[in-house]
């Protein structure tokens, strides 16, 4: 198809979507609240309905009182019920999809319910608003004169029962219409190869001789991906292979670590950067801004959002509010009920607010995911700052990292221990230690405090990784690629001793 036919295509859908968009821009709580009186009639006579009595709820109130805040583990019977076949469980239409996922590294899988609704009205239509908002504030795009390079998981999709379950980049691909898959690469087949080490090196054999105009996948991955690309061709940065390259669709991590380092793949040149807020469970968030680290949290995916104040999460007097509610700058951890029968349901996720007309946010980090051993409440977002700043005051780049607590005994204090896998090491380990160490205490107050004399913390303690530690830590727990994620904060040991074990 002509690009300029394709242009017109998409300057009429973004004209449409727009005006849709400008409704929950303006009426953010209504949509919200008539979106959940809707979830609760669509699903009234499933089982799950008849037990909660969605037909009797009539507004928040009573859907809160009625209906139980769940997590993974309380879903986990009605979901292998769900995978066998059985129908009208929790949502009234039958559950083809499952998007395995652990969420963490943990070794224990999970199992995402994707219903048809989801895959359209949320999953598919974020894509298609992601194209929108960025063509909207980008008139002059040149995106669709080439392709998409597009990272997904690595795993292919398994058939079970009737049932399909595999990673959510999978199941994306595997029922995306033909103009999608028309305008990306890799091909379908390589995409959906299960083997990581095979798929790498037939990606780059594919792109590199493409007219890649966007990037698309979680940062860590896609930055392997790209090194190999500058390997295999021998040029110094990426506008050299694709010099129509002007954005990176990123999500999945913290992009903030990666910045520099991304910098210096694209040469410095202008691309842009747009972040996503995506997970098997559903498509949350989108940037509508150029040059913005706010997310526009999406009100009509078929998602009803409920928060927990981190102050209160997993208290006696935890607090549930609706998204009236929210303040600025506080850290809420996330509960949905979606269009796939998540009902009340806990992701893990922390979000921030950074604006409440519209409804913006940024992702703080995960519910398990913190050290607060010692009271120091050191969250995932402290983390990934304080890096930053250190690397690049310190003019060194990271690949990436894991901490944990060093609990007190006896008489000794307690501290933080970190491993990191630097890509260009500083000049003098003991320095970033230090830097990183008084940088977190200007960051987090909590920490700042624990650390005042070393009243209860003493110095972090940094151990240099060896080359491809964490690499060869994912690959033995069969975790290469796609959504896997290295834990990088923990209140245990447990990951951290294993790769100080592989360290050698």
């Amino acid at each position: 198809m002509p690009i300029p036919i394709v242009n017109s295509i998409a300057s009429w859908f973004l004209k449409k979507r727009i005006h849709q968009i400008e409704l929950f821009l303006k009426y953010p709580n209504e949509v919200q609240h008539e979106l959940l009186s809707q979830l609760l009639l669509k699903a009234s006579e499933t089982e799950f309905g008849r037990k909660y009595g969605f037909s009797s709820i009539k507004n928040y109130d009573q859907f809160q009182h009625q209906v139980p805040i769940q997590n993974y583990e309380d879903y986990q019977p009605a979901i292998e019920r769900s995978r066998r076949g059985e129908h009208h469980i929790f949502w009234p239409t039958p559950i083809k999809w499952f998007a395995k996922s652990s969420g963490t590294t943990s070794s224990k899988s999970k199992f995402i319910p994707v219903s048809a609704e989801s895959l359209e009205a949320c999953h598919f239509n974020a894509g298609k608003d992601l194209l929108c908002m960025y063509l909207n504030n980008n008139p002059d795009s040149k995106l669709f004169t080439g392709k998409s390079l597009r990272l997904g998981g690595s795993k292919e999709l398994y058939q079970e029962n009737g049932t399909v379950f595999g990673d959510l980049s999978a199941i994306l691909i595997a029922n995306m219409p033909f103009w999608a898959n028309y305008s990306s690469t890799p091909s379908n087949d390589v995409s959906l190869m299960s083997d990581w080490e095979i798929k790498m090196p037939a990606i780059v054999d594919e792109a590199v001789k493409e007219n890649v105009t966007s990037l698309a996948g979680v940062p860590s991955w896609m930055m392997v991906l790209l090194n190999n690309v500058l390997d295999k061709t021998g040029a110094t940065n990426l506008k050299e292979v694709w010099p129509n390259l002007e954005v990176y669709f990123h999500g999945g991590v913290s992009f903030e670590p990666y910045q520099e380092q991304y910098n210096k793949l694209m040469g410095n040149h202008d691309v842009k950067y747009y972040e996503i807020y995506n997970a098997s469970e559903g498509f949350f968030a989108v940037q509508d801004q150029n040059n913005s680290k706010d997310l526009l949290l999406m009100l009509d995916y078929g998602i009803f959002y409920e928060f927990i104040p981190m102050e209160t999460y997993g208290t006696p007097h935890q607090q549930v509010i609706p998204l009236s509610a929210v303040e600025l700058d506080k850290n809420y951890a996330i509960i949905i009920s979606t269009n796939a029968g998540l009902w009340r349901y806990k992701i893990g996720d922390t979000v921030k607010f950074t604006s409440l007309h519209p409804y913006r946010i940024r992702v703080s980090g995960r519910t398990k995911h913190h050290i607060n051993v010692f009271g120091e409440e050191l969250i995932i977002e402290n983390a990934e700052k304080a890096l930053h700043i250190t690397t690049v005051a310190l003019n060194c780049d990271i690949v990436e990292y894991t901490a944990a607590p060093i609990f007190m005994e006896g008489t000794e204090k307690g501290s933080h221990e970190w491993i990191i896998e630097f890509r260009n090491p500083p000049e003098d380990m003991a320095q970033f230690e230090k830097r990183l160490d008084k940088t977190l205490q200007e960051l987090n107050s909590d920490y700042e405090a624990k650390r005042h004399n070393d009243i209860t913390l003493t110095n972090l303690k940094i151990n240099n990784a060896r080359p491809g530690l964490f690499y060869d830590w994912l690959k033995a727990n069969e975790k290469l690629g796609g959504q896997h994620k290295i834990p990088r904060l923990s209140n245990k040991r447990d990951y951290l001793e294993e790769l100080l074990k592989m360290n050698k």
